[in-house]
């Protein structure tokens, strides 16, 4: 990601979710059920299930290790909020 902000993790997510700062929540098909629950409380974010495990995920981001979720802040010059109609 060249421009924009992007917070990883399930508790940095929570966060930034609670305080109404994500544009868009990405999750793994396999992310724990505790941070689906929270999401499918919160009703005013977008989210968007990517097709594939954390480690996955982890890869499409260019990191070593696994992501369960991310919440993009801010997509800066990037189309990834399209992602919103799908």
């Amino acid at each position: 990601m060249k421009t924009g902000e992007v917070t990883l993790g399930q508790n940095s997510v929570e966060k930034i979710v609670a305080e109404n700062k994500a544009e868009l929540v990405i999750i793994a098909k396999n992310a724990p059920a505790k941070i689906r629950a929270f999401l499918a409380a919160n009703e005013k974010v977008p989210l968007y299930e990517f097709d594939g495990s954390s480690r996955q995920l982890g890869k499409e981001c260019g990191r070593d290790h696994m992501i369960s979720v991310l919440a993009i802040v801010n997509a800066g010059e990037s189309d990834i909020l399209s992602l919103k109609s799908e």
